[in-house]
């Protein structure tokens, strides 16, 4: 089946389709043998990419390549950073800075940041 190529996301491109009537009139058998040629089989509903069935090794390649390439996970990544900003705050005479900078008035330059805008 082609479906137009606008509809699919370009990793999915290339990839073989069945659509989601399709798999339900051949049932888990035919989907099992639709498989068996490239591990991965994506379903369409209305021409629109609804899920991606995979073979076990097939995921299992994914996994070893997604561990491979050290993917991390951005939450974590977000996390690593914001802890190495903060601990400047450990620092002995952070305190002193801090209050250093509070006394200080700040440059605004001539225009006014408040509001939605800024």
């Amino acid at each position: 089946m082609v479906l137009a190529a606008t509809r699919i996301p370009e990793p999915l491109v290339g990839m073989p389709v069945s659509t989601a009537s399709t798999v339900k009139t051949a049932g888990w058998r035919g989907i099992t043998k639709a498989l068996g040629a490239e591990g991965k089989l994506l379903i369409t509903n209305h021409n629109e990419p609804q899920a991606v069935i995979l073979t076990t090794a097939e995921y299992l390649r994914l996994l070893d390549a997604s561990n491979a390439s050290k993917i991390s996970d951005p939450v974590e990544e977000l996390r690593r950073r914001f802890d190495e900003r903060l601990s400047v705050l450990r620092a002995a005479d952070a305190g002193d800075k801090l209050r250093a900078i509070m006394r200080s008035p700040g440059e605004l330059g001539g225009k006014v940041k408040a509001g939605s805008t800024y």
